[in-house]
């Protein structure tokens, strides 16, 4: 489309096959040309979604908003294979290769998956909390924030719990399980994994949930099916729940205490409807006025807050932490400033007309 952020696709055939195949947050599609002797090679395209991409087939005449890039079937009347993205946080890019620093996808690939975390816990990437570790794609190709909190909230893990702590318990059983019967045949390993799943266990067989009922529950144009989604979620955004900020600026839904690295603050409370206090301050007396309180409502008509929702549907260009913003977000909270004390009026005058003078202004303010 006119205002696609993508690529031009340098693929010209008058009949071709597309075929795809995924891997952790990524899509790969290959076009191929029906007829050998097409001058066309194949090309490849590699995908990402962000928060709301997603791929629908659709009578051409009837393309829905921000249908970003579109394959045109030969029929009559044609349709239009569309990549759809309303926030345009998604994208594609020329070439086969998958983004270099993704480790093995935890649905497809999930054995390469979980060794590969298992054997890398020195890495100090395993110091932070098991929450923020769970988004890292080196080692979590496919987990997202949704997923995060589903995982954690049916092992009842603190979300802060430090990760090396979690994850070498689950290496220490592996190994124990091998000393007491090495010659546990595979069936049995899996039928006691399925009664007793651990936490890389999870996230291979929640995301399963979702895919195999993906039709049900991730189409949003249809609210019934989101509705179903929405019933499905036993944590994320849903009330009575408890959410704090990590130190990348991701909101995290959990239930119970969030653990020994918790960020400072206490957790929110989803409520289920308006609290009795907040009725409160809704009808507490407005504090005094000062210069300073006047000033942060300027800036905050200017640049108003992000809510809640619109904060957890950001999707990260990048996967890495925002630690600036996140830092300076958590100062704001853990210690509110105290208004200044009045300043008479001539005195407030007399300093902006020294400092005007100081610097060789002139004109009114």
């Amino acid at each position: 489309s006119a205002v696609g952020r993508g690529p031009e696709v340098p693929f010209r055939s008058e009949a071709y096959r597309i075929s795809a195949v995924a891997r952790g947050k990524e899509l790969r599609l290959t076009l191929s040309a029906l007829d050998p002797a097409a001058a066309s090679p194949p090309q490849d395209l590699v995908f990402r979604f962000g928060m709301s991409g997603s791929f629908r087939l659709c009578p051409a005449a009837e393309l829905p908003r921000h249908a970003h890039l579109r394959f045109l079937t030969r029929e009559s009347p044609p349709r239009a294979l569309c990549f759809v993205d309303p926030r345009r946080f998604g994208s594609w890019r020329l070439g086969d290769a998958w983004q270099p620093e993704r480790g093995p996808c935890v649905v497809s690939e999930y054995q390469a998956f979980r060794e590969n975390v298992l054997k890398n816990l020195d890495d100090r990437a395993f110091d932070k909390p098991i929450c923020e570790v769970l988004l890292n794609q080196k080692y979590f190709n496919g987990i997202g924030n949704y997923l995060r909190a589903e995982i954690l909230y049916r092992l009842k893990i603190p979300p802060f719990e430090k990760a090396r702590t979690v994850l070498e318990a689950l290496k220490d059983q592996e190994q124990e399980m091998r000393k007491k019967d090495p010659s546990l045949m595979l069936s049995k390993k899996v039928k006691l994994r399925q009664e007793n799943p651990d936490l890389l266990e999870l996230c291979h067989t929640v995301p399963m949930e979702v895919i195999m009922a993906e039709k049900q529950l991730l189409d949003p144009e249809h609210s019934d099916n989101y509705a179903a989604f929405k019933n499905w979620l036993r944590c994320y955004l849903v009330p009575g729940m408890s959410s704090l900020r990590d130190r990348s600026g991701r909101t995290i839904w959990f239930q119970g205490e969030p653990g020994p690295m918790a960020p400072k603050g206490e957790p929110r409370k989803t409520p289920n409807k308006k609290s009795p206090q907040l009725k409160a301050d809704l009808k507490a007396p407005n504090p005094k006025v000062t210069p300073r309180t006047l000033k942060q409502h300027r800036r905050a008509a200017v640049n108003p807050p992000m809510s809640e929702e619109k904060e957890e549907e950001k999707e990260e260009v990048a996967d890495g932490p925002r630690k600036g913003r996140a830092r300076r977000r958590r100062k704001a909270t853990a210690a509110p400033a105290l208004p200044e004390p009045e300043v008479p009026l001539s005195v407030r005058r007399s300093h902006r007309t020294s400092a005007r003078r100081g610097k060789g202004e002139t004109g009114s303010p």
